[in-house]
């Protein structure tokens, strides 16, 4: 997809890998400087590598989304070095991915339930929060969270999950009602089963894991998972000036997860 990004700062969580990886090279590709926020050093200095490769400005900043003062203090850092903050893409949180994580609802851990809110609800908001500042003292931004069809339709044994991202979903709307008068654009991006290094392990590249994968086919009427730049294109939609007039939407990114698809009986 091609948009024009020239002269746009963007700032992306969790940009070291999968989904994150991949909305910051699409931006870079279209003429954006990326500031990539994320915990893991290694991978967030490989996607600012990846972007410097590209022609791009870029920049690392090691920062955990949940600290509040820490995303005070990364977008002053990132408007000192670049001189604004014109887009910004929430990604980075947390899933549930062991059989202990993954409990009925009257049996599901405090303590897990507190880390995933606390990372996918809680740290976006931080995030946001402090990015939206910048935005509102220049009356323009893009803003766009990463949720999931979890928000929308949940699956069993995740109440952490698919409460912070339906949490999330709804925040979106919210911000998108605050933040339209100051010229700020906010929407959201629901991902389905998304070909990551993450589920190409746990699942897609996993023998023991044929049954599992076949259930997850079974709720996509497209029949395959999808691919990190799937979601990347959906974003540049989103941050491009052809949605201008959009915001307060969440565009789900699922092969039809969403849209009632049921075997035929």
């Amino acid at each position: 997809m091609n948009v024009d990004l020239a002269g746009k700062v963007a700032v992306v969580t969790g940009a070291g890998n999968g989904i994150g990886r991949a909305i910051a090279l699409a931006f870079a590709r279209q003429g954006a400087d990326v500031v990539a926020v994320d915990v893991e050093e290694a991978a967030g200095s490989q996607v600012v590598d990846d972007i410097r490769a590209l022609g791009r400005r870029s920049h690392l900043v090691r920062a955990d989304i949940t600290d509040a003062a820490a995303m005070a203090a990364m977008a002053g850092h990132v408007v000192e070095r670049f001189g604004a903050i014109h887009l910004l893409v929430n990604n980075a949180g947390v899933s549930l991915n062991t059989p202990l994580e993954r409990r009925p609802f009257h049996e599901f851990d405090l303590a897990t339930w507190d880390r995933v809110i606390r990372t996918n609800l809680t740290g976006s908001f931080h995030c946001a929060r402090a990015v939206a500042g910048v935005m509102v003292n220049r009356g323009y931004g893009k803003i766009v969270n990463i949720g999931s069809v979890m928000g929308l339709v949940p699956t069993r044994n995740q109440a952490a999950y698919a409460a912070s991202k339906a949490g999330l979903l709804q925040l979106t709307r919210l911000m998108a009602l605050d933040l339209a008068p100051h010229g700020i654009n906010v929407n959201a991006i629901a991902p389905g089963s998304i070909l990551t290094r993450t589920t190409k392990t746990k699942f897609y590249e996993n023998p023991d894991a044929t049954e599992k994968v076949e259930s997850i086919l079974s709720h996509i009427p497209m029949k395959r998972p999808g691919q990190p730049e799937d979601v990347a294109n959906a974003a540049l939609f989103l941050v491009s000036d052809t949605s201008s007039y959009v915001t307060g939407h969440v565009l789900t990114v699922d092969g039809g997860w969403t849209c009632g698809f049921t075997r035929d009986w």
